[in-house]
């Protein structure tokens, strides 16, 4: 029978992540399970050793078409590899995953590299930027003013405090306006800022908002 929710958490949630992670980019680039890394022993470092075991668990035991038809296993997504080549992709990301965590060696502090790492750290700002400033804004909404009041006026309290907290986050990264841009583009963005605010200006001007509201 399908996978509960419970059960795909239990058993793949964490491989989930670690492959995820990876999508859009090459499955032989190292960078997105250093991103997956850094992130992780900063916020949730006793979850590596798990996403260690599931991965090996899932190589050593790798499913059938006919169970993965039904639902019973996890679907690795595409990752432009071969299927012959998923289980040893697999270990050595296990592999990689243990040595981190055998050495305690984590990736120095960095600006987010991936989408999976910007996503995962600035989670509330990704689902606003997504959420209320994606290409249907202009047909919704007034203006960039009229969907942060929407957005203020339907979300809770507790998470609009943790957007607050992410974008000042953000905001003490060394970034230039190129990267402010990036960074709205990564998030999920796909309206400009409004006039005469360019991408930091007004992440900055959002920040004042939400610290007044």
């Amino acid at each position: 029978m399908p996978l509960t929710p419970r059960e795909h958490d239990r058993k793949y949630g964490e491989l989930d992540h670690v492959i995820r992670a990876h999508l859009g980019r090459g499955a032989d680039e190292r960078e997105p399970l250093s991103a997956y890394l850094r992130h992780t022993w900063r916020t949730r470092p006793w979850a590596i050793p798990v996403a260690e075991q599931q991965l090996r668990e899932y190589a050593d035991n790798p499913p059938g078409r006919l169970r993965l038809r039904l639902g019973e296993f996890y679907p690795v997504p595409d990752v432009g590899l071969p299927d012959a080549e998923i289980q040893s992709w697999l270990v050595s990301l296990a592999d990689r995953l243990k040595e981190s965590v055998e050495t305690g060696q984590a990736p120095p502090p960095a600006t987010p590299q991936t989408r999976w790492e910007w996503h995962a750290r600035f989670p509330e700002l990704a689902q606003l930027l997504g959420g209320w400033f994606s290409q249907d804004m202009p047909d919704e909404f007034e203006d960039h003013d009229a969907a942060l009041r929407d957005y203020l006026a339907t979300t809770d309290s507790g998470l609009i405090a943790q957007l607050t907290g992410e974008l000042h986050d953000l905001l003490t990264l060394p970034l230039d306006e190129s990267d402010y841009a990036l960074a709205l583009e990564e998030l999920g963005m796909e309206v400009d800022p409004p006039a005469p605010y360019a991408p930091g200006a007004w992440l900055v001007s959002l920040a004042e908002q939400l610290r007044s509201a």
